[in-house]
Parts: structure tokens; sequence; C-alpha cells
């Protein structure tokens, strides 16, 4: 019975990580690991594990409407998850290694700084770059998406500093249980000069592929514990459906402001967590 009281109460708690995740446009999965941590005081390994099966659950769906309507640049994508795939097994190990208070610090460090990115791309428009990169030709990096009905010519630019941020956000990744979004946009936006758009659509498509390496890693080291994860997908699922609903329907900036300062202060609590033990 406790048992079946545990899985009913984290699916409704999980139906409302993924509603928050989703109206403060940060995705659901990185409210999973403070709402199993703090909430229901599980340890920080496994709820990191179970954050990863979730991200690539989330992921995934989103992933396959953006390739549909040709906005993500798929050789992008596969290019740079050679470093987010072996940052992400990197991140894994060093989550099992590092003490929780630490886990907590970095973990509300990343929350914070994913709110305030997401306030500076609120309402960005998309600046494109069409300068020739000898990198991005001899890879075939560049790429046209959709704007208004007409395709637009993009490039792709700095690749190896993109590749080199692509690793620090995987491991990130694998080490936190998030998809770390907001770093894999800083680096395809604002290091390699991709439209906003595609930035946006090509980060979920790594995020799956990059969440999957680290749940591999933690699934070998006995960290991904059924009993959290299956009430926990479905539930963030539903969740991050009614969001974007939400979001659609009532189209409030006021309303994403909220629930921003809402993880905000959920970032500040791990941040505490981390210092005070």
């Amino acid at each position: 019975m406790e048992h079946l009281d545990f899985s009913i109460i984290l699916f409704f708690a999980s139906i409302v990580a993924g509603v928050f995740g989703a109206l403060s446009g940060l995705g659901g999965g990185i409210v999973i690991v403070p709402l199993l941590v703090l909430g229901f005081q599980i340890d920080t390994q496994f709820a990191i594990g179970a954050s990863l099966i979730a991200v690539i659950a989330t992921s995934s769906g989103a992933s396959v409407a953006f390739l549909n309507k040709g906005i993500t640049n798929l050789r992008v994508g596969l290019f740079l998850e050679t470093a987010t795939v072996l940052g992400a097994i990197i991140g894994a190990y060093l989550a099992v290694m590092a003490p929780d208070r630490l886990l907590h610090f970095i973990f509300g460090l990343v929350l914070i700084y994913s709110v305030v990115s997401s306030f500076h791309y609120r309402g960005h428009v998309d600046q494109v770059d069409t300068k020739p990169d000898k990198h991005s030709y001899k890879l075939h990096l560049g790429n046209r998406y959709p704007v208004d009905g007409k395709l637009v010519e993009y490039r792709v630019h700095r690749i190896p500093l993109g590749w080199s941020l692509m690793l620090i956000a995987g491991a990130l990744s694998g080490m936190l249980g998030i998809g770390s979004g907001a770093f894999n946009v800083l680096a395809l936006q604002r290091a390699m000069t991709l439209p906003f758009k595609v930035a946006t659509t090509t980060s979920n498509f790594i995020i799956g592929v990059t969440a999957a390496a680290s749940a591999g890693t933690f699934l070998h080291l006995g960290y991904i514990s059924p009993p959290i994860v299956m009430p926990l997908v479905p539930g963030v699922l539903i969740g991050s459906f009614v969001g974007a609903k939400i979001l659609m329907r009532t189209k409030l900036s006021s309303l994403q402001t909220i629930f921003s300062v809402i993880i905000l202060a959920i970032g500040l609590q791990m941040i505490y967590s981390g210092v005070m033990g």
C-alpha cells in the first residue's frame, strides 16, 4: 500500500513538474531532480537517473515534429553529439563520485543560469549569418530553414569552440540529469551562429541522445529505479503537454515570468541545500 501511495503521489507531482517546465520554457526535466531530492528525499544519484529517463521521453516526440518541419539541422546535431555523448558519460561517472552537496550547489547554479537565459532569449528575432566558414564548408554543416514560407540559407561558424562548449553541456547533462538546453543554445546560437529557431530545435534533438548515453551509464551502475521512473515519466509527459497547451492558449508572458521565478526559487533552495547540507 505504501508503494502504491508513493507512486500515485509521485505521478501527480511529476505532472506539476511538467507543467512548470513547459510554462517556464525550460522543460520538465529541469524540475525533476529538485522535486525528487527536496520533495521526496530521494538520493541524488537515483533522482538524476530518473530525470535522465524522463528527458529522453520528453525530447523524443518534439524532435520528430521539428525534423518533419525541416528546422532541425540534423548534420550539425549528429556532429555535435560526438561531444555531448562523451561529456555525458564523463558527467555520469562524476555524479556517482561527487558528494551530494556539491551536486546540489552546481544544480542550483545551473537552474539560475537557465532561468536568466530564458528571459534573455524570450522574444528573440533570428539574425542569419551567411559568411563562409572553412570548417562548415568542409563538413557541409550549412543549411536552409523555412521562414514565412521561404527557405533562408545560413552558415555555421566557430566549429571547434562549439564542439568544446557542447562537451561541457554534455557533462552537465550527465552529472545533473538535465537536458542542459540553455547551454546547448549558448553553443549553437551564440558561438556557432545558427538561427535561434534552428539552434533550439537542434538542441532538442541532441538532448535525447545525450540523456540516453548518460542514462545507460546510470543503469550500468545501478542508479535507475523502476519504482521511481514508472510513475515519473508519464506524469512529466502529461504535464509538459498540458503546460504547452496552456501557453499556446493564453500567450501571457507574465505567466512564464511567474513560473520562472518559482524555478529560480527552487534553484536558490538547491544552493542552500548544497551549502548547509
